[in-house]
Parts: C-alpha cells; sequence; structure tokens
C-alpha cells in the first residue's frame, strides 16, 4: 500500500483510542476539532467542546497536554463568554519560533452567521496554560460578505521561512441559508498576526461528494508536494456529518482531491489532524457515536 493508500485505510478501520468523552449524551454534544502540537516529546492538545444549539453551542477551547499523546491533563480553559460570541468552534495551536505559544481562537458573531479569528499569546517564556490570559488580537474579522472559521495554521520552520494558514471561508452572500458553503483560502504572514491572502487553495467539486463544501483539518509536506486532509459535505443536510477527503498539491496553495469520502462505520469523519511524531503520525478526529453525539478519538499510522 502507499501511503495515502494506508492513511485512508486507518482513518476507516482501525480501532480508535477515546482521548475526550463529549459533554453530554445525545445529538449536538460534541468533544473534538482538535489542533495538536508535540515539542520536547510531549503532546499539547487544544480542541472544542460544544452543546445543543438551544444549551451553549461551543462553549469553551480547552488546551491539554500528554506524555503519550493519548492521557491529557487539562492546562486551561478558554470560555466562549471571554469573546462576547455565540459560540468557539475549531481551535488552532502553535508554537511560536520564539518559544511562546499561541492560540487561534473561532468566534461566531451574536445573531449573525458570521465568524472571525483572533489570536491568543503568551510571553516568550509563557506555558500553553498561559493562553486564557494571552495577548488577543484579531486576525481575521470576515466582513457582511465573508465569515473566516477553522484554521489551521503552522509557524515558520527556518528564520526566513512564513508563517502559513489555510482558513475556512464562509460566503454570507447567499443569505443565511447558503452560509453553510465552504472553500479553504491560503495565507501567508510574516508574524502570523498581519495575513495576505493567497486565494482559494480547495474548492468544493460540482456533482461529487464535497459540492457543498471543503475544509482543509491538516497540511504536511510529503516527497511529492503537500498533502491536504480535509472535510467535505455535498448538501446543506450534511453540515455537521461530514466525511474526510485527502487531496494532493505540489504547493502548498493549491490543492486537487485523490480520495473521499472516508468514513467510520458509515457516520461522521471529520476533523481529522495528523502530529508527526518520529516513527509515527499520531491521528486525532472527531466522530459520532450511535446516540449522536461526538467524541475527540485518536490511533496512529507508522512510517517505514
Amino acid at each position: 500500500m502507499t501511503l495515502l493508500e494506508r492513511l485512508a485505510d486507518i482513518l476507516r478501520h482501525e480501532t480508535a483510542t477515546v482521548v475526550v468523552e463529549p459533554p453530554g449524551t445525545g445529538t449536538g454534544f460534541w468533544a473534538g476539532g482538535p489542533s495538536a502540537v508535540r515539542h520536547d516529546g510531549i503532546f499539547h492538545l487544544a480542541y472544542r467542546l460544544r452543546r445543543p444549539v438551544d444549551a451553549g453551542r461551543g462553549y469553551a477551547n480547552v488546551v491539554a497536554t500528554s506524555t503519550d499523546g493519548v492521557h491529557f491533563e487539562t492546562a486551561c480553559t478558554v470560555p466562549v463568554g471571554d469573546f462576547d460570541s455565540a459560540s468557539l468552534e475549531r481551535p488552532a495551536l502553535v508554537r511560536r519560533p520564539d518559544g511562546g505559544w499561541r492560540l487561534y481562537v473561532s468566534c461566531s458573531t451574536l445573531g449573525s452567521k458570521h465568524w472571525w479569528v483572533e489570536a491568543l499569546d503568551t510571553a516568550a517564556d509563557g506555558s500553553v496554560a498561559d493562553l486564557a490570559t494571552g495577548t488577543r488580537t484579531v486576525v481575521l474579522p470576515g466582513d457582511e460578505a465573508t465569515a473566516w472559521k477553522d484554521v489551521v495554521v503552522q509557524a515558520p520552520t527556518t528564520d526566513d521561512g512564513p508563517w502559513r494558514m489555510w482558513a475556512c471561508r464562509h460566503p454570507l452572500d447567499g443569505g443565511d441559508d447558503a452560509a453553510d458553503r465552504m472553500q479553504t483560502w491560503y495565507f501567508t504572514s510574516p508574524d502570523g498576526l498581519r495575513w495576505d491572502s493567497h486565494g482559494a487553495a480547495l474548492v468544493p467539486t460540482a456533482d461529487s461528494w464535497d459540492a457543498r463544501g471543503t475544509r482543509v483539518t491538516s497540511v504536511l509536506p510529503v516527497d511529492d508536494g503537500w498533502l491536504a486532509l480535509y472535510d467535505g459535505r455535498a448538501s446543506a443536510a450534511e453540515n455537521w456529518y461530514e466525511r474526510t477527503g485527502l487531496a494532493l498539491g505540489s504547493d502548498p496553495g493549491s490543492f486537487r482531491p485523490v480520495a473521499g469520502p472516508l468514513q467510520r462505520d458509515g457516520r461522521t469523519l471529520r476533523y481529522v489532524c495528523v502530529v508527526p511524531a518520529g516513527d509515527h503520525w499520531r491521528i486525532y478526529f472527531e466522530a459520532d457515536r450511535p446516540d449522536g453525539s461526538n467524541v475527540l478519538l485518536t490511533t496512529v499510522l507508522p512510517l517505514g
């Protein structure tokens, strides 16, 4: 099997371990939207907790740490009330080149389909536990025609390299009934706070399983270019029930789908986050249960 075939097979069929239980039983109780970083042998995981729409929606982002990538201890909680927001979605956790930490938070505007993204920053000598009281900066404000959320961010790996961001764009020009549509756009930045847009990196495929939306959830360099994992849906009815696709690109700003939809037991598989960990990839993802709740799971793909 190729690496992509093995990845697809593991996501579909491999037994996965529960990392975070949903905050309740039944439809609308979710634990998921993971974003993880491995640094000095420690896994740092950020995720979203959500209740049903009439019971608070996305009420917190949580940051936790683990030595084995499975058993986590909470370092801090970022509540929705800190942002005057109706709901929080998937966070993005990044270790800055200066040694500090940054958490990108997706915030829903009250009474609107609009979303914006803020960054929380610790001091250079800070820990992930300091993120809850970090310095705040709006990085993607959006506007009347555009909502931004669910970003994937990579800090520079070289002194002169750029920050990279893949952000989910929801066009608002079609009214509330069409605001679930999504594309992924690519950005670069000198500091991770001021971003330059390079346009769409992954767009829906007409008359396909991802015709309504394509939301990138993880990006990795591979031998022949770049690999993206993404959430897709065919219709508005599949909002919240996305499945996963794989896409390849010769550069980080343009991807083409190569596999999908991937699902587990015929059900939801979304927000896949891949963390390189030496001789394997540690994979986190959100999947639904028969009772309608969503759970945060992890599994491993051996390399070599």
